[in-house]
């Protein structure tokens, strides 16, 4: 089972095993990571599960695909490193991937 680290906004860690093929986002909902607000509940239809892949990890997770891509100009403050959570699936080889809650969800 791959392990998953989500840094809350305010430093907080949450060390998380998650099962493969599960969403980032339905670990972080599941765990009740705050700041992950998931509103359309995995859709790619809004920007409230948004962020930051730790940057030694943004090559193994890869680069969003086009919808995600719209989506993120909604997200708070996005960089080269954003994705939305519900879009980034956990696999053997994403074990132990570390992403960063923003501040706050668009």
């Amino acid at each position: 089972m791959p392990k998953l680290t989500v840094v809350a906004h305010d430093g907080t860690r949450f060390e998380l095993d998650a099962a493969s093929g599960s969403t980032v986002m339905e670990n972080a909902v599941k765990n009740s990571v705050p700041g992950i607000e998931a509103e359309c509940g995995g859709a790619c239809a809004c920007a409230t599960c948004h962020v930051y892949v730790d940057d030694g990890w943004t090559e193994k997770v890869g680069k969003p695909e086009v919808m995600e891509e719209d989506m993120l100009d909604f997200a708070f403050e996005p960089n080269s490193t954003s994705r939305l959570s519900c879009q980034i699936k956990m696999t053997d080889e994403l074990d132990g991937l570390i992403v960063r809650v923003p501040e706050r969800q668009a």
